[in-house]
């Protein structure tokens, strides 16, 4: 039959091609059931900063920090996440987990701009500011009349 097993002279097992796409196709489910976990802990994670509200404190710092920190640990650790699965193609499970985790990074992104912990306005910058030298002076005194 050819769902069986055939013992090669070496002593090690073959699987037939049957098994073979079997075992490739629970491989690809199983990376992509990986692949979608962060889509998961996109949904905790932004419940507990509406939760958290927009003052500033420790609670809602460390939940922010936790969502802008997890998933890029997670992109860069990508090739550790999906090891255990190579031998078949990871293109679509990999592009899947990066993007959820920008998604992810997004909405950390959001937050921690909502709690005006990002430079967006220019307010933000005047510390930046480079101020001109006046390169000439008047001989008139500035307004010494009222004192």
């Amino acid at each position: 039959q050819e769902t069986e097993l055939k013992h090669i002279s070496s002593g090690s097992v073959a699987l037939t091609q049957q098994q073979q796409n079997a075992l490739a196709a629970r491989k690809r489910a199983k990376a992509m059931s990986m692949a979608t976990k962060p889509g998961q802990q996109i949904l905790m994670n932004a419940f507990m900063m509406y939760m958290s509200g927009k003052n500033l404190n420790i609670f809602s710092i460390s939940i922010t920090s936790m969502a802008i920190l997890s998933p890029i640990g997670s992109i860069v650790s990508i090739g550790r996440s999906f090891a255990q699965w190579e031998g078949v193609d990871l293109t679509m499970p990999k592009l899947v987990f990066i993007g959820l985790n920008l998604i992810w990074f997004a909405v950390g992104m959001y937050k921690m701009s909502s709690m005006s912990l990002l430079p967006t306005t220019s307010a933000d910058w005047t510390g930046s500011i480079v101020w001109k030298e006046m390169m000439e002076t008047s001989s008139i005194p500035p307004h010494t009349w009222y004192q």
